[in-house]
């Protein structure tokens, strides 16, 4: 009698691709990339470097680093990618300090990082100045409340600057992509 592997359900968030014509990775490509690292049950969600899979590995940095090499052998130019498993995405829907039910996908959002920032980074950043806009870091996520968007957001541009990010891989999502990548990792079969 063989033993089945156990798989465990994945996301992965690819930063920077598909954006004003720059870093093109279409999605059937980015599929394809992850099937043949043996990944199964692959699907994408939107255009923005979104994708779903099952692997019977443990390790979401190894995956991470494994799928950036593919990538770069792939398509020619680096892509920071992040991979979490579905108990993480949970956890960090779960422990969202805004009222996510009650505001719109574009009003809040969550930047996911490759490791856990230091809240020196953010000592430069006024809170109060940016009001009513509003941000609380979490574990390698930080929350942001932008009440008009966050095209339209200027402490999501003060949370971009190199003090804040510099070295540290780092990808935002809308507050729906969150729900639906939770949702994704959370189905069965």
């Amino acid at each position: 009698m063989t033993k089945k592997t156990e798989t465990r359900r994945y996301a992965a968030l690819l930063r920077g691709i598909n954006v004003g014509g720059n870093k093109k990775v279409p999605m059937a490509e980015l599929r394809s990339v992850l099937e043949g690292l043996g990944h199964g049950d692959v699907q994408t969600y939107l255009q923005s470097g979104n994708a779903v899979f099952t692997s019977a590995k443990r390790d979401p940095a190894a995956l991470a680093r494994e799928l950036e090499a593919a990538l770069e052998a792939h398509f020619g130019f680096r892509v920071a990618c992040l991979v979490l498993d579905g108990p993480r995405l949970r956890a960090v829907a779960e422990a969202c300090p805004f009222p996510a039910a009650e505001l719109e996908g574009r009003q809040l959002h969550a930047t996911f990082f490759s490791e856990q920032p230091g809240a020196e980074r953010f000592a430069a950043i006024d809170a109060a100045a940016f009001l009513p806009e509003e941000y609380r870091l979490g574990d390698r996520v930080l929350y942001l409340y932008a009440p008009e968007g966050l095209g339209r957001s200027k402490l999501a541009e003060a949370l971009a600057r190199p003090a804040v990010t510099k070295g540290i891989d780092a990808t935002t999502r809308n507050w729906n992509t969150v729900a639906k990548l939770v949702e994704l990792t959370s189905a069965t079969g």
